[in-house]
């Protein structure tokens, strides 16, 4: 297994951390979790040790890319595991943000609803020995859907001091390129597809 592959495997080794930190019964231990104030906005410090294992998890995104791309390691297994270790990062974090509200559950079923379809375009694609690397929009749904993550952890600040709502505008902005990049899928792969009709 080559470098970025194994950032990548790292990369799905630091979410179940992050759930383990994100909904570790603190009080049941009594532990006491200190908040932060920014003027009249609160940041718990879970949200600051979720951020920086989201933050590692995603600089190892663009390393294991940039290390592949610069020293000619891609590969097929590169290929497939880099956007499962994504999704499992992503997902799981929008994921847990419905399932506490602080997002609305609609935009996270979107986007888990694109990410099984075209996974099963892959798989198909797959089936016949094609193998489908992540394109552009694919690359700027994981930036976007990261961007969000990371507003909605700092609780939208600074956007919040100026009552500006930053993270439902990148939560929406991401569902919208997250759709857009799924119909990029289908397009490549509908030849494939009608052929399994």
């Amino acid at each position: 297994m080559n470098l970025p592959n194994k950032l990548s495997c790292f990369r799905m080794a630091i979410v179940p951390l992050i759930v383990l930190v994100m909904l570790f019964p603190y009080a049941q231990f009594s532990i006491a979790m200190p908040d932060f104030q920014f003027g009249f906005v609160t940041l718990p410090l879970k949200n600051i040790l979720v951020l920086v294992l989201f933050a590692i998890a995603s600089f190892t995104d663009f390393l294991d890319g940039h290390i592949a791309r610069s020293r000619n390691l891609i590969t097929s297994f590169g290929k497939f595991i880099d956007p499962i270790a994504d999704k499992l990062l992503v997902n799981t974090m929008f994921v847990m943000f419905a399932a506490t509200a602080v997002v609305p559950v609609v935009p996270v079923v979107i986007m888990i609803w694109r990410d099984t379809i075209v996974d099963g375009l892959r798989m198909n694609a797959a089936q016949k020995g094609k193998v489908v690397a992540a394109g552009f929009l694919g690359k700027l749904k994981t930036v976007t859907q990261m961007l969000a993550i990371i507003v909605i952890l700092l609780n939208n600040l600074p956007f919040e001091l100026v009552r500006f709502p930053m993270s439902d505008f990148l939560l929406w902005f991401a569902t919208l390129i997250s759709v857009a990049s799924g119909i990029s899928y289908f397009m490549q792969l509908k030849d494939i597809i009608m052929e399994s009709m």
